[in-house]
C-alpha cells in the first residue's frame, strides 16, 4: 500500500488482519470488524452511543491511529476532515474518526489492488460522476502535490 503516511509496518498489519479484503462488502463492516465504531446502550426510543466498541484487534486499531496523525500532514483531504473534526467533536474523537476514514482507505486499496494514485484519480472521476470509488475532488490538489503533478 501506498498511501502517504502509511508505513511498511501498517501496511503489513492491514493486510494480515483484515485477510480477503474481498469478504467485507462495505467500509462500514470493515469498521466494525476492526472496532472502530461506537458501543451502544440503548432502551425503547432512546439510543445512547458511547466509547469504541473495542472489538477486534486492538493493534490494528492503535496502528491506524498512530499513522493517521502523519497522514494528516500529506494527505489534503484526510487533513481537511480531521480539522472539521476536531472543532466538531475534540481531538481524541476526530483522530478516532480520520483513523477510521483512514482504514477504509486502505482496504478499498487492498480490495481494489490499486495505489494512492489510482485512488486518487478514481476519486477524481467520481467527482466528475464517471466512477463510483475514491474520495472528494478536493484529494485532487493532495494527490498533486504527492506526485509533483500540475495538473
Amino acid at each position: 500500500m501506498s498511501h502517504p503516511g502509511v508505513g511498511p509496518v501498517t501496511a503489513l498489519a492491514t493486510d494480515v488482519f483484515l485477510g480477503d479484503a474481498s469478504r467485507f462488502r462495505w467500509g462500514n463492516q470493515v469498521a466494525t470488524y476492526i472496532g472502530m465504531i461506537p458501543s451502544e446502550r440503548s432502551s425503547g426510543k432512546r439510543q445512547r452511543l458511547g466509547k469504541l466498541s473495542k472489538e477486534g484487534n486492538a493493534l490494528l486499531r492503535y496502528l491506524w491511529t498512530e499513522a493517521v496523525m502523519h497522514a494528516v500532514r500529506k494527505d489534503a483531504e484526510l487533513k481537511r476532515f480531521y480539522r472539521r473534526k476536531l472543532v466538531q467533536k475534540g481531538m481524541g474523537k476526530a483522530r478516532v474518526a480520520a483513523a477510521r476514514k483512514l482504514g477504509i482507505r486502505l482496504w478499498i486499496m487492498m480490495r481494489d489492488q490499486i495505489d494512492y494514485l489510482e485512488f486518487c484519480r478514481r476519486g477524481q472521476l467520481r467527482q466528475k460522476g464517471k466512477a463510483h470509488a475514491g474520495m472528494s475532488d478536493l484529494q485532487q490538489w493532495s494527490c498533486n502535490a504527492v506526485t509533483g503533478s500540475t495538473e
